[in-house]
């Protein structure tokens, strides 16, 4: 399992497909301050939650100055249903390789339903204009989360 990202660390930068196909990479978003969550899977009810709370507040993080990638193993196809069926304006891209998601510290050893399995950890890092990274959430919760996460950025 990889390391967890702390505040001060380089963000990794990736280059992940997106919705459409269209590459989606940090880089492009030097300057910006870019909040990065990763979630396990497109069209499931937590993940939809999460999805939808992003999009519904993406106007008031725009304002404050960040863009929001979504990150999850599934295909630009899926991804592309699930953006169409919820109505989502979030920028969501997709790593089945989850070498991303390692590097962020997001894909590791996990405890569901009282079981130690390997999946997708629910972690959110924001990365500051300058590609370090500001701050750094794992384990979250699929609901209410956006909100605590606003509060955090203080926005």
């Amino acid at each position: 399992m990889s390391e967890r990202l702390q505040p001060g660390d380089t963000a990794p930068d990736f280059s992940l497909p997106d919705a459409d196909g269209n590459p989606v990479s940090l880089a492009d978003r030097k300057g910006r301050k870019v909040i990065v969550y990763f979630y396990p899977a497109a069209l499931t009810p937590g993940c939809t939650k999460q999805a939808c709370d992003f999009t519904d507040n993406l106007d008031v993080l725009a304002a404050a100055g960040y863009d929001v990638v979504g990150v999850s193993p599934d295909k630009p196809e899926k991804l592309a249903k699930f953006r169409d069926t919820e109505n989502l304006k979030v920028t969501l891209v997709g790593d089945p390789s989850k070498e991303t998601m390692e590097a962020y510290g997001a894909f590791g050893e996990k405890k569901l339903y009282g079981k130690t399995v390997t999946g997708v950890i629910r972690s959110t890092v924001v990365v500051g204009e300058d590609g370090a990274v500001l701050q750094a959430f794992y384990n979250v919760k699929a609901t209410g989360h956006v909100a605590k996460l606003i509060k955090d950025l203080k926005i």
